[in-house]
């Protein structure tokens, strides 16, 4: 397949992939390069985890830190664990990239919160909305607004949307000038005022245990070196190719996450645009906002 002027194997595009949609490897490969320019903003630069699906949804898949031998077209970089192990990550720059990625069986496109110029301090703070039972995402919605409504008082601008899966992600750029844990200590207390302001367990928690949890989990602890989110406009392995889908804050009141798919998301992009463009020329600073969440600054 020609990809701009790289020239990229895409293996058994026939293969099936979604069986219950008939959709092929070559329909997720054609996917991702048509909403590239889309997605490319939130891929650039950041550590890529391969989780390889080399036969569909369905079939078994595995997960792969180190990128293979591969074309100059796609970037990689060297990451130290605090074990002490080593390994070299893909980077997908460019829609070459990712349409080599993909046509490894990587269905999904998971990402570091930070990018390689900085590896130890994140561009972006994210609240996981997380369901603990069916049935919850009335709730979800409904916590997602007391999010937003937390940011703004802290002059924080936030992007929605869908995870694709049961839950709502709320992303927050950032300078990336503080190391994870303290972006984690920030989004923890951010998350217990929007517990508080809910006021009601059984709807909304941070309760870390999850035998102890009723309500949709407000999670903070993604803001953790190593972790990695499916970014906007990733597929994801369900059985009706979802797609995580950015939204406009109007939309959240009343979303239904399965209307967006592999099938659908293309008519959404050419009706509503990106919601997310312009996303990472608004990152702030978090330092200077601790003590409005009564928090010691580590600035």
């Amino acid at each position: 397949m020609r990809v701009g002027n790289r020239d990229v194997p895409i293996s058994n595009p026939d293969k099936v992939f979604f069986p219950e949609r008939g959709l092929t490897k070559g329909d997720l490969v054609r996917y991702y390069l048509d909403v590239a320019e889309c997605a490319l903003p939130h891929l650039r630069r950041r550590p890529f985890h391969m989780a390889r699906y080399p036969n569909g949804v369905g079939a078994d898949f595995f997960h792969q830190k180190r990128v293979p031998n591969h074309p100059d077209y796609v970037g990689e970089q060297f990451v130290r664990f605090p074990s002490g192990h080593t390994t070299v990550f893909a980077v997908v720059d460019n829609a070459a990239a990712l349409a080599w990625v993909i046509n490894l069986g990587c269905i999904e496109l998971h990402t570091w919160h930070s990018r390689v110029d900085d590896i130890e301090r994140p561009d972006y703070m994210l609240i996981d909305l997380d369901p603990t039972t069916d049935g919850q995402w009335s709730y979800v919605r409904e916590i997602a607004l007391v999010v937003r409504e937390v940011l703004g008082e802290l002059g924080l601008a936030s992007y929605p949307k869908t995870s694709g899966a049961t839950g709502l992600h709320v992303l927050v750029p950032i300078r990336p000038e503080l190391d994870f844990p303290d972006v984690r200590r920030f989004a923890k207390r951010l998350a217990e005022e929007v517990e508080r302001r809910v006021g009601d367990q059984e709807v909304a928690t941070t309760t870390w245990r999850v035998a102890e949890r009723r309500g949709v989990f407000v999670d903070f602890g993604q803001n953790a070196r190593d972790r990695t989110i499916a970014c906007a406009y990733s597929v994801r392995p369900t059985r009706d190719a979802r797609v995580s889908a950015p939204l406009r804050w109007e939309e959240v009141g009343d979303v239904d996450p399965a209307e967006f798919t592999i099938e659908t998301m293309l008519d959404r992009v050419a009706a509503v645009g990106d919601p997310t463009a312009g996303m990472w020329r608004r990152k702030a600073s978090l330092g200077p906002r601790f003590e409005r969440l009564g928090l010691e600054s580590p600035l």
